[in-house]
């Protein structure tokens, strides 16, 4: 049985952590960031949690499932 190929653009937008969780980045910080507020800037630097009914079709996507 072959090996699973990684999705390039799924391992680029997603990390998996120790724990088993699917981290992501946040929207909205590509450009116009001058224009919002400096507490939704600070709040969109910290990575995010993906929710528990799109971790399967990413888990497979990175090759993990």
């Amino acid at each position: 049985m072959p090996k699973m190929k990684t999705r390039k653009s799924a391992s680029k937008r997603f990390r998996i952590t120790r724990t088993g969780k699917i981290m992501r980045n946040r929207a909205g910080r590509r450009h116009e960031t001058g224009k919002k507020r400096n507490k939704i800037n600070v709040r969109l630097r910290k990575p995010a949690t993906v929710s528990k009914d799109r971790k399967k079709p990413i888990k497979r996507m990175l090759g993990k499932a």
